[in-house]
């Protein structure tokens, strides 16, 4: 049973419920993602103005994992090829392709977080947590929301895979559901752009 529109019938004094139009999730979408970007850019902002002020020589430049970051980005680039794969295959109407790849394409993003937890972990090991200096504070700030976004992300993957969807059609949720990954793959280079040029 789809959403429906509630519309006003004036003259029989009634409420009417129509069909959500499918238009309206992806608009959804797009403010969604646009309250994630303002979310960060006010992180960035955050984080410039400390540098700004930094004048510990206490607060050197963190001596991060790049090469596991860098790996970590080439796993969610290819979460985010294989998720359009699958929706060609879905738009060919190959199911079977569709379900593995949309799956596959989960897994990876499954594994991108047990990427970011070792580098969390290698800079624990090091020494440096959150409460070293405002730099380490930011990087777990940094990663750790986006790393909840994508957690985020997981489950919408999932929802759309193996639950029935009652709101939505597949070709609509699997374009929303894209929308969401592609954005955070996005927003995954700017952050490693950002930490890897100031460090």
């Amino acid at each position: 049973m789809g959403a429906r529109a509630v519309t006003i019938d004036r003259e029989a004094g009634r409420i009417e419920k129509g069909p959500i139009p499918q238009r309206v999730y992806p608009t959804g979408m797009w403010i969604a993602l646009y309250g994630i970007l303002m979310f960060f850019a006010a992180l960035v902002s955050a984080w410039v103005v400390r540098k700004g002020l930094s004048t510990s020589s206490l607060e050197g430049p963190l001596q991060l994992p790049r090469a596991l970051l860098l790996a970590n980005f080439g796993v969610l680039l290819a979460s985010s090829a294989v998720l359009e794969f699958s929706r060609r295959a879905f738009r060919t109407r190959n199911e079977q392709s569709f379900s593995r790849l949309w799956l596959a394409a989960t897994a990876l993003g499954c594994l991108f977080l047990v990427g970011q937890l070792i580098a969390w972990r290698e800079l624990s090991a090091a020494g440096l947590y959150a409460s070293s200096n405002p730099d380490a504070s930011f990087f777990y700030l940094f990663t750790g929301a986006h790393a909840i976004h994508l957690l985020g992300g997981i489950v919408g993957l999932l929802l759309v895979a193996l639950r029935p969807l009652r709101h939505m059609t597949l070709d609509t949720a699997t374009r929303v559901a894209a929308m969401y990954w592609h954005f955070l793959t996005l927003l995954w280079a700017g952050i490693l752009l950002l930490l890897m040029v100031s460090n």
